[in-house]
């Protein structure tokens, strides 16, 4: 492993270049805002009217158009979703595109998978932060930042690394470590982690015990404790100790039930699952998925989420977190 600190990175890497962020969602307002507080010259790619167009304004950014601020940049950061990204390198970045410039990204998505493929006398680099865009701002106010991951996918002018390195750093990512990487490995595990794992994995365990629970009579919102509301407790001691500490923490009847009853629910038959959902996203199954989805204005996603929302285990969690004051009323 390679991991690269402040001491790591060239002061000048950035100096007399213009970047432009494209985007202003939770990275790119995060990212953009820490960009320029670190005295780099930066500029946002919008669509004209567009509803983070006021917004970035209102922040004190510098806003052009995504054809403007492409032409105008040295060093172009996109930090637009996922499923629109190659439309708009297509129709506003690529014709603007000179050689020695940078394209740089926070997720390698559609580079690996050649949704967006730059011409071979550029840099193409990425620096990710490993937490979301309200982290990211935060911990650069508070003077640290978040760890996070850099690659280069092509070395066009030789310093892309530092380029990368020096875009982390004025966010401040280099404070608390940056670990080297590559496009192919960032994509497939960051995938592999929100599907198998952090979003999808662990919001089906949750929802799969509450529903046991009350099915064998317990009262839901008790059950909305045990299986949910205290999931944050344990996954912020895991996150500072580790699983040894976590065991450490909680009592030996749940060291030992834990440690007994885990692998009757996460079976080898689980695991064959983690694996398929690994294959489809190294083989470009999951890529096509999303294309064909994407293509049909999302209808499948926007009806699964409306049922998400209908789940007994939401509507039992909004007004607990609201009667303990966990959640405003009008969220």
């Amino acid at each position: 492993m390679k991991m690269y600190y402040d001491k790591d990175v060239d002061n000048d890497a950035l100096a007399g270049k213009t970047i432009a962020v494209m985007g202003y969602g939770s990275q790119g307002r995060a990212q953009s805002r820490n960009l320029a507080d670190s005295g780099c010259n930066v500029i946002i790619g919008l669509r004209e009217g567009g509803k983070s167009w006021q917004i970035a304004k209102d922040d004190g950014m510098t806003v052009k158009t995504f054809d403007e601020a492409a032409k105008e940049a040295d060093i172009i950061h996109i930090l637009l979703p996922d499923e629109i990204q190659a439309d708009v390198y297509e129709k506003h970045i690529k014709p603007y595109v000179e050689t020695g410039n940078t394209l740089a990204c926070s997720h390698g998505y559609n580079v690996h998978f050649d949704l967006i493929e730059p011409p071979e006398d550029v840099n193409v680099i990425m620096y990710a932060p490993k937490g979301p865009g309200s982290m990211v701002r935060e911990t650069y106010l508070q003077g640290f930042g978040i760890p996070g991951l850099v690659a280069v996918e092509q070395d066009a002018t030789g310093d892309a690394l530092q380029i990368a390195l020096g875009m982390a750093k004025a966010c401040g990512f280099t404070k608390a470590g940056v670990i080297e990487t590559t496009f192919k490995e960032e994509t497939e595990t960051d995938l592999f982690g929100e599907q198998a794992v952090l979003c999808g994995g662990l919001t089906e365990l949750i929802n799969a015990g509450f529903q046991t629970l009350v099915e064998a009579g317990y009262q839901p919102e008790i059950a909305y404790f045990e299986t949910c509301h205290e999931v944050k407790l344990i996954v912020d001691i895991i996150y500072k100790k580790g699983f040894a500490g976590m065991w450490k923490d909680v009592s030996n009847t749940a060291e030992y039930g834990g440690l007994t009853k885990g692998p009757q629910v996460i079976t080898d038959e689980a695991k064959e699952g983690m694996k398929k959902v690994l294959s489809d996203i190294q083989d470009g199954t999951f890529k096509d998925d999303f294309a064909a989805e994407n293509a049909t204005d999302a209808a499948n996603l926007k009806e699964m989420r409306a049922a998400s929302q209908k789940l007994d285990i939401e509507i039992v969690g909004t007004r607990l977190r609201k009667a303990c004051g966990l959640q405003d009323d009008d969220e």
